[in-house]
């Protein structure tokens, strides 16, 4: 019986994967920059690196945002909270999503700082340091509109009162989340922000210090000045993209990741035949036809069956028929010098032309965002270092 290959010798499954995801850590910094050149230098910056950094990887960001000089992170969830603590990501990382009591003992023991939405969660987490001198820092949501997670604004104040605000639990921030901060109309916006400037007036009213107000998201980073306050949170624009095309226009933003995988096979298909699943695409004319070997298991979606585009090195491709779940097809009969081994790019730039996750969104019915979060761990990922 042959000896096994000793696990240092084995392959790594990473480097097996079809699909290469290429992260550029000077995009982000650029990007970074971008953020820093539109806010007061008093105001701190928040990084948002949920969803495992909007796809582009937590821990390899954190790490990077570090170096630049960034030492605190917004995440969901608890968990993601504790994966950054178990790559030793230091400073403050501020927990926004909604959690449950059985969540509370692993944030408290690895120094998350949770946001608070209600009196229940506090009095809970109370509970839970209970015996410990000194106060746990926190953040409240106030809920100005989105009508999602927060504390009704009426009982704000209410809320500051009670003892727990007072001893176990050190209020560090306040915040609120805005939720229609990327419409060119901009009333509802303006309404959530004098609603949340009154309260943290009427707070400091009553004698309180506010440690920190937060409000401002990508879009409001973008285009509301007056919610920068004394933090920004920004997200999706870390990663080079706005929320949309007209907030895209007003910032010089780098896309940091680009999506590669090659040609597996090539076959040549007479005119009308059915290709992939349930026949929804046949060909109009003697067709050639590359596959690649990736599909919605790796995060492209459905949608993009006879919709969408990848490029090639001789310009672009329509993808046809459904996608499969580890295999799509996209016609090549355009480019008759394209053969098996060949790059093809599902996301970034090629030469001259690009497919932008604003493009890919357009096509799916949906937002840049989720284009983003659907890059999953199935994905090589190779990241670009600082010159």
């Amino acid at each position: 019986m042959p000896n096994p290959i000793p696990l240092t010798q084995a392959l790594q499954p990473a480097y097996l994967s079809p699909v290469t995801a290429t992260i550029s850590l000077p995009a982000i910094a650029h990007n970074l920059a971008e953020i820093r050149n539109l806010i007061a230098p008093s105001c701190d910056i928040l990084p948002i690196i949920k969803a495992d950094g909007y796809g582009h990887g937590a821990i390899a960001v954190a790490n990077a945002l570090t170096q630049l000089g960034i030492h605190q992170f917004g995440v969901s969830t608890v968990e993601e909270g504790c994966e950054l603590r178990a790559n030793n990501i230091q400073g403050d990382i501020l927990v926004m999503g909604g959690m449950l009591p059985e969540h509370l003992s692993e944030m408290v023991h690895h120094q998350l700082t949770p946001v608070l939405s209600n009196l229940e969660i506090a009095q809970q987490l109370a509970h839970v340091r209970h015996g410990h001198p000194k106060p746990y820092p926190v953040h409240v949501k106030v809920d100005t509109g989105m009508r999602r997670l927060g504390i009704a604004a009426h009982q704000l104040v209410s809320f500051l009162d009670n003892p727990l605000c007072k001893g176990p639990l050190h209020i560090a921030g306040i915040m609120t989340h805005l939720a229609d901060a990327d419409n060119p109309e901009p009333s509802f916006t303006h309404a959530q922000l004098t609603q949340f400037r009154e309260l943290l007036d009427l707070v400091q009213g009553t004698g309180r210090t506010i440690p920190m107000a937060h409000a401002a998201n990508t879009a409001a980073l973008i285009s509301h000045p007056s919610a920068h306050l004394g933090m920004v949170r920004p997200g999706l624009m870390l990663y080079g993209y706005a929320p949309t095309i007209h907030l895209q226009h007003k910032v010089n933003l780098q896309p940091a990741i680009r999506l590669t995988t090659n040609v597996v096979h090539i076959r040549n298909v007479k005119a009308g035949e059915p290709l992939s699943y349930n026949g929804i695409y046949r060909t109009t004319q003697p067709s050639r036809i590359a596959i690649l070997p990736v599909g919605y298991s790796h995060g492209v979606n459905r949608r993009l069956a006879n919709q969408g585009e990848v490029l090639v090195k001789h310009g672009r491709a329509p993808i046809v028929g459904n996608i499969c779940m580890d295999m799509m097809f996209i016609d090549v009969t355009a480019c008759p010098m394209i053969k098996q081994g060949d790059e093809v790019v599902l996301l970034g730039k090629y030469g001259d032309h690009e497919i932008s996750a604003h493009d890919v969104a357009d096509w799916q019915g949906t937002i840049p965002y989720e284009v983003l979060c659907a890059i999953g761990p199935r994905m090589r990922r190779i990241y670009e270092p600082f010159s």
